[in-house]
């Protein structure tokens, strides 16, 4: 079985994270999408609730798993038996930063490969930043993240904003 990690913040997960989650989802048997716990970024949604955005966004994918992990990518990738990284990129620029975190990988563990998946032109902006933004500041974020996690969004962010 060819399982692959999609990690990220996914704070909050947007079309541009789902279109890559279902692109990859045909590409592997078992595709985790990995919630990671960064101590140098300050969330607006807690692991569990992008987990829960997560599992609710992607329920029609029968071989899409959501967990969340702490710690380098590389040994989780080895305890989970992946064989694969999946990273999204929109621009050059993020290309250069995910070059470097694959060579990384591949060298704490050596049967890691990265698959880079460019993201589909209309999502080329997006970002969870972008959205977050927009939402804070009292903008629609219809047509940025997934219909069923909307609400919870603008409720979240007039309560912050």
């Amino acid at each position: 079985m060819r399982t692959a990690i999609y990690p990220g913040s996914f704070d909050p997960v947007t079309l541009g994270h789902l279109d890559i989650i279902r692109r990859a989802s045909v590409m592997f048997d078992r595709l985790i999408v990995a919630v990671m716990h960064n101590q140098n970024k300050q969330p607006m949604f807690s692991v569990e609730e992008r987990m829960e955005f997560l599992r609710r966004t992607t329920a029609g994918l029968p071989n899409v798993e959501i967990a969340s992990f702490g710690g380098l990518l590389a040994d989780y990738a080895k305890q989970q038996g992946a064989c694969a990284v999946v990273k999204g990129l929109r621009a050059v620029s993020d290309f250069e930063y995910e070059f470097q975190m694959a060579l990384a990988n591949r060298k704490l563990n050596p049967d890691l490969d990265t698959v880079f998946l460019m993201t589909s032109a209309e999502y080329m902006y997006l970002s969870s930043s972008v959205v977050k933004d927009i939402a804070v500041h009292g903008g629609s974020v219809a047509g940025f993240v997934p219909d069923g996690i909307m609400q919870d969004i603008v409720r979240r962010t007039r309560k912050e904003g």
